[in-house]
């Protein structure tokens, strides 16, 4: 393992080179299209007003259909810098929230999505793979994906909440 100021002369000689400004900034471009793609496209769901940057770890913008935010819960898009790839994350409004429903579903004999080990330090209470590995050379069908597998994620949660309380 380097040392910071090694890790920072690496960074300041790929900045260099200048693929990775554009690279991130396409891909933030990206994202923010998709936000407002959710947003156009579902008006009724609450979609929020900024995208959480990160530090290039993850970037992700949140959603909550209407049963999802009465129960104060929300979606996230999430990509995942380093493992590449786009998932689809159930989380509560706040920390409360996320416990009792994080403890509901560990309780429960549910388990067709990945459960987080620990609520503890846990930004999620599910997590679901959209797209693994995405092609943004066809930006609109890269969307088309990541909409379909969000949305039987959301009923598929939705389906179980119906049934389910905490």
């Amino acid at each position: 393992m380097g040392s910071f100021q090694e890790y920072i002369e690496e960074y300041r000689k790929q900045l260099k080179k200048g693929d990775i400004q554009k690279a991130y900034q396409g891909l933030m471009e990206y994202i923010m299209e998709l936000r407002s793609y959710f947003q156009n496209k579902y008006p009724d769901y609450f979609v929020s007003g900024s995208i959480y940057h990160g530090f290039m770890d993850m970037t992700y913008f949140s959603f909550s259909p209407k049963p999802l935010k009465d129960k104060k819960l929300r979606i996230a898009i999430v990509f995942l810098h380093q493992a590449f790839r786009f998932e689809a994350w159930l989380a509560g409004y706040n920390k409360q929230v996320q416990s009792r429903y994080w403890k509901m579903v560990k309780d429960s004999s549910w388990k067709k999505y990945s459960l987080v080990p620990s609520i503890k330090g846990a930004d999620a209470i599910i997590e679901y793979i959209l797209v693994d590995d995405p092609d943004f050379s066809e930006p609109e069908a890269l969307t088309k994906q990541i909409e379909d597998a969000a949305l039987r994620f959301i009923n598929d949660i939705d389906s179980y909440l119906a049934v389910h309380q905490p």
